[in-house]
């Protein structure tokens, strides 16, 4: 691609982006802009969420450029509190490392091994004396730190700010002096501390680094009002989340439960087609031209597949259209015995609901049935004798005992 097209293919998906014009004159010198993006292994398990950054990193690898994979295995042991309402506990060293280890497994499901360096910030903050620590914060001022939201509204209510936290900033942008970037990216939430690091280069003498962010993405109960994506982000605790070493069925059938407007920003955020292809099919899909079940279904195969592999990803498209577009029951699934006939307790003695009130929620939402009938009473009862059950996309065989 010329730069030009670079700077289009690049933005796509992009909320905070400086600078467009800085990042066009850098791919104009013709040699490979070296980008980073730090990572703190605070949580062994990814989503999609967390791969929306990876993705973007993908894109540069495949344009030529070289991607900076920064295990923050120092910062994680401050605790970054970007996005909190009060302060994070740091980690023990062997969480860090056990983290550390998951991350990396996962993430090269989507970089390049080969084409991604893999630094650890413990090399060059690990060494740093109190006086270099000194040095390091007489280079921004307390005034321009409290300009940060969270430490704001913290600072506001009159919640603690322990003074660690303030050099998490300065710890992650002097990552960036050290290397030498180019370009930083992050989530939204990340958009001041990236801006320190381009402030601290400045004050070392280098150019900024271009800084760029993506969005947090929401989870996959999203809807759409008025012609926009709302919803809560992408969670495990909300129970909202496509996991990235989940199986590929449990993939396919997550992202099939999209709705068709909210298909459109996960194919902007995750899929490796082209800006100008989803724009393409998105029209078709609109002139009922081309069928949006079979444009998620795409996208939910290739995600599938970008993890598990091709073939996992077309034998989960196969389970699905046998579970779902034909209406079949599955050969195989778990089996209960029951001591009581009320259906919400059947739901969470099945494991289909991991709690009464969780389970009420799916009734009341109309995502459960009973031998193929859906059922909207939490009151409702089974009747003697085995039955299938299914709430969304999962099923189970019960039996009332005596």
């Amino acid at each position: 691609m010329s730069p030009e097209e670079q700077v289009a293919e690049l933005s796509r998906g992009v909320v905070d982006f400086v600078s467009a014009k800085d990042l066009l004159e850098r791919l104009k010198l013709g040699r490979p802009l070296k980008v980073k993006v730090g990572f703190d292994p605070t949580r062994p398990d990814l989503h999609l969420g967390h791969t929306v950054v990876m993705s973007k990193m993908r894109q540069f690898q495949e344009l030529g450029h070289e991607v900076i994979f920064v295990v923050g295995d120092f910062t994680a042991s401050i605790g970054d509190p970007s996005g909190k309402n009060k302060t994070r506990p740091p980690l023990t060293r062997e969480e860090i490392l056990e983290g550390a280890k998951s991350y990396a497994e996962q993430a090269f499901k989507i970089l390049d091994p080969d084409k991604t360096v893999v630094k650890h910030n413990s090399s060059w903050l690990g060494g740093m004396n109190f006086a270099d620590v000194v040095r390091l914060a007489g280079k921004y001022t307390l005034a321009r730190m409290m300009e940060r939201q969270d430490f704001k509204n913290r600072w506001d209510e009159g919640s603690s700010i322990s003074l660690h936290e303030l050099l998490y900033p300065l710890a992650q942008g002097h990552d960036s002096v050290v290397l030498e970037c180019d370009v930083e990216m992050g989530g939204t939430d990340q958009l001041f501390n990236l801006m320190v690091g381009r402030d601290l280069m400045k004050e070392s003498g280098l150019p900024p680094q271009i800084v760029m962010t993506v969005p947090i993405l929401e989870g996959i109960n999203a809807r759409m009002l008025d012609g926009k994506v709302v919803g809560d982000k992408m969670s495990k605790s909300l129970d909202n989340y496509v996991g990235v070493s989940e199986p590929a069925t449990e993939q396919v059938g997550k992202l099939m439960s999209l709705a068709d407007g909210v298909m459109w920003r996960y194919y902007e955020l995750l899929s490796a087609t082209s800006g100008a292809d989803q724009k393409a099919l998105r029209e078709a899909c609109e002139r009922g031209e081309a069928s949006p079940k079979d444009a998620k279904m795409a996208l939910a195969v290739e995600i599938a597949a970008r993890f598990h592999g091709a073939e996992a990803g077309q034998a989960a498209k196969e389970a699905w259209e046998k579970q779902f577009s034909r209406k079949e029951v599955p050969d195989e699934m778990p089996t209960f015995v029951l001591h009581a006939s009320g259906l919400i307790a059947a739901l969470v003695t099945s494991q289909l609901a991991s709690s009464n009130s969780d389970a009420r929620r799916k009734i009341e939402q109309g995502a459960v049935e009973v031998d193929g009938e859906r059922i909207r009473d939490p009151k409702a009862s089974l009747a003697g004798g085995s039955h299938v059950l299914r709430a969304g996309r999962h099923y189970a065989r019960v039996t009332l005992g005596s």
